[in-house]
């Protein structure tokens, strides 16, 4: 039963992160990634490990497949938001006795959402692949902190508010 709901959550969280990326442009979709953090932290607190990876696969292959000229780095910089959300969550020890931190979780969110979009920023500027221009940097810094921060703080909310009761008892340690 377990496993059914992890593939569930995994699979619709990265199809609605998918569907909120395609409806603004590049690079502004990538600037705006409140919605993605928020649901990568949510499916990494509901499925407990790697919950947020899984997600940004799915989400990873879908923008894969729509944009094929950029593939690699669709799925490879996916994942490793998915992957330092994973990390950052579990080395801020964000739940704690079942209910998320607040301060922890908007520093855990905002460092990852940072972090990602600086790492892809400067990988595509050294190949070539985007120019190089300073003030979009410092935008997409500030653009992660932001972005981070909202959703670390509206993930606490809604776990601590909404899911909690739901996930508390129910959910099995999968060590």
């Amino acid at each position: 039963m377990y496993g059914k709901m992890r593939l569930l959550v995994t699979t619709l969280f990265g199809v609605i992160i998918f569907l909120s990326k395609i409806f603004l442009p590049t690079p502004i979709n990538d600037m705006v990634v409140v919605v993605q953090a928020l649901l990568l932290a949510l499916s990494s607190l509901i499925v407990d490990k790697f919950g947020a990876t899984y997600t940004s696969l799915i989400n990873g292959l879908l923008v894969t497949m729509l944009m094929s000229s950029f593939a690699p780095f669709g799925l490879i910089f996916s994942l490793v938001y998915g992957l330092t959300t994973d990390g950052f969550l579990y080395a801020f020890k964000v739940k704690q006795g079942g209910q998320v931190r607040t301060v922890r979780s908007i520093a855990a969110l905002a460092i990852s959402a940072t972090l990602t979009g600086l790492s892809s920023m400067y990988v595509t500027t050294l190949l070539g692949l985007l120019p190089m221009v300073p003030i979009l940097y410092f935008i997409i810094m500030l653009a992660g902190i932001l972005n981070g921060a909202l959703a670390g703080y509206l993930t606490s909310v809604i776990w601590n508010k909404y899911l909690l009761h739901y996930f508390k008892k129910t959910q099995p340690s999968l060590s």
